[in-house]
């Protein structure tokens, strides 16, 4: 098993080492965008699971259906819900 004091010195020399050296600019665009729209995603589902409570409707949110909900939008909350109800019942 690992430490946490390992794991985060780990991660503080990450940092060092990118602030001297510099990050790649694209991929790290690519990371933000991706972890934007992960959390785009987990409200969708935090939101839907809100409003559908009342309808008996509910969507776990994990990462599967949070990169469903994500990239694909409402659509994909859509399928999700359409998923849920008519498919696993």
């Amino acid at each position: 098993m690992v430490n946490s004091t390992v794991v985060i010195s780990i991660m503080v020399a990450l940092i060092v080492v990118l602030l001297f050296v510099g990050a790649p600019v694209k991929p790290m665009r690519w990371i933000a965008q991706g972890t934007v729209k992960l959390g785009i995603g987990v409200l969708f589902l935090f939101f839907f699971n809100v409003f559908g409570g009342a309808f008996g409707l509910h969507i776990p949110i994990n990462l599967f259906t949070s990169i469903i909900s994500g990239f694909l939008g409402l659509f994909g909350v859509a399928s999700l819900a359409a998923i849920q109800l008519f498919i696993l019942g």
